[in-house]
């Protein structure tokens, strides 16, 4: 089996183990800590050599000195996994190579067991008639989101966990995924190297690359968007006020 295979059929497992937990009534927090255990036994299982980064582990620098690191977010969207009929929570499995995402998967388990994986990459929805859709955070929805809601005449769509928001951008239901407010590594390797394998524009805010597997796991901010709307959604951010 191949890393691609590989992370789609783990993400796809931890998936349907939360599932099966949620309706069971588990709490997100054992639901975090059993989907932790479940992906981290089926990568020392399947590549003992490579080193882990997750959420919901203690960091082990080992992985500064590997070439090859799974970093991955048992579950995405706790709040959202929590609440009845929710779908847009996920779990992230993503194979870095040298600081760039490789092979990843993102499960959405609520939405009809899909998994999204870099092989094969999935297809872009076609461009969306009308307005901008700009995705935002349901309880917190950063100053930039609002500013580039003004600036691009969008409409704000909010939504649950980041894995979530950056796979609705490739499945159509979304334009743009700009975030500014903080997040970790292991909230974007995985959506990240989907969406790019799309065909979607992946970078920090400021246009630089997104690089992973580093000392500082924090990775405050990151753009996800259509290819074709990156150079009008990065000339407005540079515009954007300071505060």
């Amino acid at each position: 089996m191949d890393d691609h295979q590989l992370a789609a059929q783990i993400a796809r497992e931890a998936g349907q183990l939360l599932m099966r937990r949620r309706a069971e009534g588990a709490s997100k927090d054992d639901g975090d800590r059993e989907s932790n255990d479940l992906i981290l036994a089926r990568l020392a299982e399947a590549r003992p050599d490579d080193a882990v980064l997750s959420e919901e582990s203690k960091d082990d620098p080992i992985r500064l000195e590997r070439e090859r690191v799974w970093i991955v977010d048992p579950l995405d969207g706790t709040r959202e996994f929590g609440e009845s009929g929710r779908t847009d929570w996920a779990v992230h499995v993503a194979l870095v190579l040298n600081g760039t995402p490789h092979a990843c998967a993102v499960a959405l388990p609520a939405q009809d067991d899909l998994v999204l994986a870099t092989k094969p990459a999935p297809s872009l929805a076609p461009p969306h008639d009308g307005k901008p859709r700009l995705l935002v955070s349901r309880t917190r929805p950063p100053k930039l989101a609002e500013y580039l809601a003004g600036v691009l005449d969008a409409e704000l769509v909010p939504l649950g966990s980041a894995g979530a928001k950056t796979m609705a951008v490739i499945q159509g239901h979304a334009d743009v995924y700009a975030h500014s407010g903080g997040q970790y590594e292991w909230d974007s390797a995985a959506p990240v190297g989907v969406a790019a394998a799309a065909g979607c524009h992946c970078s920090r805010i400021d246009g630089s690359p997104l690089v992973y597997n580093q000392p500082d796991v924090y990775l405050p901010d990151l753009l996800v968007c259509r290819p074709e709307l990156a150079t009008t959604v990065l000339a407005a951010i540079r515009e954007a006020p300071d505060d």
